[in-house]
């Protein structure tokens, strides 16, 4: 789906992201990719980092992240910034969606 100038979510496989996790890919090139994570209450996306930027956007739900050592809760609206390596993980609190958009595109994801 590199280059996919269409993504239909209809057509996305849904993978597992972790326990209660539902990845999807979404469009991506090489610079960039777009992530849909759909947490179901009490899932957790376990601290960790990664060489590459990410914005994480809220679209439904309420969780609590964890960015570079420190903590807040954040809901449907609210985004956050993630710069290369830093260490961030989330639980979430009530059942929601995460739009995550990396830079650039995570290969581990579609490798």
């Amino acid at each position: 789906m590199l280059d996919q100038r269409w993504v239909f979510h209809k057509d996305t496989e849904p993978q597992k992201g972790g326990k209660g996790v539902v990845r999807r890919i979404l469009a991506y090139s090489e610079d960039l990719m777009c992530v849909e994570n759909t947490f179901e209450t009490g899932a957790v996306g376990a601290l960790h980092h990664h060489p590459h930027t990410q914005i994480t956007y809220v679209v439904s739900g309420e969780f609590e992240f964890e960015i570079d050592g420190e903590k807040k809760i954040v809901k449907a609206g609210d985004s956050m910034l993630k710069t290369n390596e830093v260490v961030h993980g989330c639980t979430c609190l009530k059942a929601g969606i995460l739009l995550d958009i990396f830079t650039p595109m995570r290969k581990d994801f579609v490798s």
